[in-house]
This record gives structure tokens, sequence and C-alpha cells, in this order.
């Protein structure tokens, strides 16, 4: 579909036929197949540079003449019978291959979250990302402009570049983590480390215990491999390691997940006594341990303690993290640190996946690293992302206050919205979107949850974010 501007628009005949023809060309063409769900009419008004009337009026005359239907709870959809209306032969039935896939599809929600996203005239209030203007690409830029060697194109080692391995495992021992080059397996991201332990490690109906409010809720990687999410309840301290051993007990679990740093989407720091407290359930129950620390670096205040894989003796631990919050999400690179035999299982279950992340992408953060530049630009963000934090906390206190109640974060990227009543999150998700904001209903972190919102500091300009948490503010009183 073309972008606004890009049309070349014939000045005899009305937009509205135009668009309309533009559309009917793609049902045609099978690019929208029986099924197909056509955007919304404010999407594709912006997308043409119309008004919506011009819209309405396409779309009527295409449901008119059998090509589009309406469907309460659904929208408008290309006619599962339109290939009469082509006087052609019926195409496949593209609908029933995608309900069939084996990957499960993503909460609804977060598609219209991802859709959204794009779109420049939405302020986003939930985003999980730096402001562009944060990122260090132009340092990025002159850093590997120094270098004369040239740039690798060829597929990586299994478990990833060795320079880069080298500068992680240096990286770790920093923190505390003894971890050699030969236990450190790169992945493009977390989220396919995530992926990779589901498939090289977990069974089918195996049980992953997590956090009962998690980033787990926002994603099916587990899911669709046939494994059973257990939450583990919660307290201010993050994750209870009492409740974690019984249900561990309980669900002979195989595994758990857990954020001890800058919780998503809570922003919990465990403290010292409860890390320990649940490494040592885990060490007596024989439970493995999936720890992300994918934002332990963007403390505000002062560092968090140890991470559970600093302490661990017994190789329990699988520590993951990665570059996507700090120098750029665009990167993909993270990594998995673990015993030998299991980061070599993860890197065959790559190979065969993937052939391996990016050479470029992984030559760019080794250089990085290795520069030292890291830890300058992390001492920028941290100071950067605390005057946000701290903008953003004077904008509730200001128009939020009789509203919800929220914990000052110490690290990371979000303020976790305590709504002082529950609220139709649907409903408010849609006035804040046609207001412009773009937000993250608790919802998607814990099912059913219809009173929290993940605010986040990190994207949104400073200006923009305080008008915006007033303008959310204004909405969630309009529920009264």
């Amino acid at each position: 579909m073309p972008k606004r501007g890009e049309r070349n628009r014939k000045e005899a005949e009305p937009l509205y036929r135009q668009i309309q023809e533009e559309l009917r060309t793609k049902i045609v063409t099978g690019e929208w197949p029986p099924g197909t769900r056509v955007p919304p009419q404010r999407q594709l008004a912006e997308l043409y540079g119309v008004n919506r009337s011009t819209i309405v009026y396409a779309l009527g005359e295409l449901a008119a003449d059998g090509w589009l239907r309406a469907e309460v709870g659904r929208g408008t959809t290309v006619a599962a019978d339109v290939w009469k209306a082509a006087a052609d032969s019926p195409p496949p039935d593209w609908g029933r291959y995608v309900r069939d896939g084996l990957h499960a599809p993503n909460l609804e929600l977060i598609r219209q979250i991802n859709d959204a996203e794009p779109d420049p005239a939405l302020l986003r209030l939930g985003t999980g990302e730096l402001a562009p203007e944060l990122l260090p690409s132009a340092a990025m830029q002159r850093l590997l402009a120094e270098r004369p060697e040239g740039l690798p194109l060829a597929y990586p080692e299994p478990r990833g570049s060795l320079r880069l391995r080298e500068a992680v495992s240096a990286r770790l021992e920093a923190r505390g983590i003894r971890a050699s080059p030969s236990s450190v397996l790169i992945v493009s991201g977390a989220l396919q480390g995530l992926q990779l332990i589901a498939l090289g490690l977990l069974r089918q109906g195996a049980t992953l215990l997590a956090e009962q409010t998690s980033y787990l809720g926002s994603v099916q990687v587990f899911r669709t491999s046939g494994v059973r999410l257990v939450g583990v309840p919660m307290d201010g301290q993050g994750m209870r390691d009492d409740e974690a051993r019984r249900l561990a007990a309980r669900h002979r679990a195989s595994m758990l997940y857990v954020q001890p740093s800058f919780h998503n989407p809570t922003g919990i720091v465990m403290p010292e006594r409860r890390r320990e407290g649940l490494l040592q359930a885990c060490v007596r129950a024989g439970l493995p341990i999936i720890e992300d620390d994918v934002y332990g670096d963007l403390w505000l205040d002062e560092p968090p303690p140890a991470a559970l894989k600093a302490r661990d003796r017994q190789g329990l631990v699988l520590y993951l993290d990665s570059v996507s919050k700090s120098l750029g999400p665009g990167l993909r690179i993270g990594w998995i640190a673990g015993p030998e035999p299991v980061i070599e299982r993860l890197a065959d279950v790559k190979m065969q996946s993937d052939y391996g992340s990016s050479s470029l992408s992984q030559h760019a953060v080794a250089e990085w690293l290795l520069s030292g530049e890291q830890e300058r630009h992390l001492a920028f963000l941290r100071a950067e992302l605390k005057a946000r934090r701290d903008l953003a906390l004077a904008a509730l206190r200001e128009h939020a206050a009789d509203l919800a109640d929220w914990s000052v974060p110490q690290g990371g990227f979000y303020i976790w919205l305590a709504l002082r009543r529950p609220l139709p999150m649907p409903k408010l998700f849609d006035a804040a979107l046609r207001a412009g904001l773009l937000v993250h209903p608790g919802e998607i972190y814990a099912r059913g949850d219809r009173q929290h919102l993940r605010l986040s500091f990190a994207y949104a300009p400073p200006a923009l974010l305080r008008e915006g948490i007033r303008e959310l503010a204004g909405l969630i009183r309009s529920f009264d």
C-alpha cells in the first residue's frame, strides 16, 4: 500500500474511487485474501492523506459490491466469497493455514500496539525502548570508521564471534560472574535466548515458574512450545521465595524465570536477602533458573545487588542479557551464559534456526564494548533517564495523585501505575489511541489486570511526556 504522498492522483477521478480501486486490486491480486482484516479507517486516512469520510465512502462502495464485509467484533474484513465477485477460481483458504500454524498468535492488544507504534503522530507512553536521541549512533559510526580492518560478512561460528564472547566474558567477570568465552552464546536479542531455551531444554508439557506479573505474559515463546506457565506471587521485593518453593514442588516445575533487577513491568529491585533466599530455594529443589538481566546496567540511584548468577556455585543459573536496552534494539545482539553442555545444545538449536546472529552487528558490539565506550555511554544514559524519571514523577504528582499510586523506580524504563479502581482497559486503550496516546495496559503482563498501566519515561520527549501524562490523567478521570 502506498504511503501518503506517493500516489499519483488523477484529477479527473474522485479520490474515493482511486482509493477504492487500489484496495480492490489488493483483493484481486491475492494480497488481501478472504478473511483479511482491513486496517482501521483512521489508519487508512492517515496513510492516504485524506479525510476519514473519503475512506468511509470508498469502503462502503467496496462493501456494496461484495468485496468487503463488516463483522461485529472484527471490524471490516475481505468477504469470504469474494472470489465470486471476481468471477474467478477461488484462491487457497489462507485463513485456514494461518489458523493452523504451530506458533500461537500474539495477544490482540499487543498486535494493536505493534501496529500503532510506527505512527509518528502517536505519543508512545509505554514503549520499551530508548528514544532515538538517547542512542549513541554518531559515536558508533565514528568508532567503526576508525577501525581499518574489513567488515565481517561470513557466517559466524556456532557460539558467536569469539572476539565478542571474550568481551562479554570480561564484562561479566567485572560483575562477579565467572563465564569463560566457551560458556557464552551470542543470540539475536534476549527474546531469541528465551526461544532457544524453550525449544532446546524444555519438553512439551513442562512447567515454567515466572513472576505472576511478568514480561513473559506479553510473549508466546513458551506457550507455543507447549510449556505451561505458572505465576509465582510477588510483593514489594519481587518474586516470593517461599511461594516459588511451594509451587515448584506442587507442579514439579522444570525451570524458573525471574527478573531480579528493575523488573519489567513493575520496576521492582529484589533485595539481597530475597535473592539469597530464592537461589537457595532453587538449589534445594534442583530447579534451574533463567535470570533475565537486560535492565541491570540501567540503575539510576545506585547499583542493584549482585546477580543471582554471581552467587551460583552449582551451574544452576542461565544468565540472559543484551544491548537492546542501552546500545540499540536494532542491533539484535544479546547473550546467554551458562554451563558449557547447555550452551553447546543451545548453539546447535540456534544454528538450525538462523545459522548465527548478524556478523556485522556482532562486530560492532564487540568493538564498542572493547573500546570502553559503553561505560561512558551508560553514565550519560543514567543521567538522562534519571532526569526523565523525575519529570514523569513530578507530572504524576501534579495530575494523577488522586487517581493512582506508584513507587519510585530505581532503574530501568518504567513506572507501574496502580489505578485506584478497575477500569475497562480496552475502552481506555481505544480512547487514548484516539487522543494520540499509545499506552500499555497491565493485562499485557497479567491476564485480567484492569488496574495497572506501564508508563515508560525512556521514549517520549520530556516536554511531550509531561503533557502526555496530563492528557492520560484526564482520560482516566473521564471514566468516573
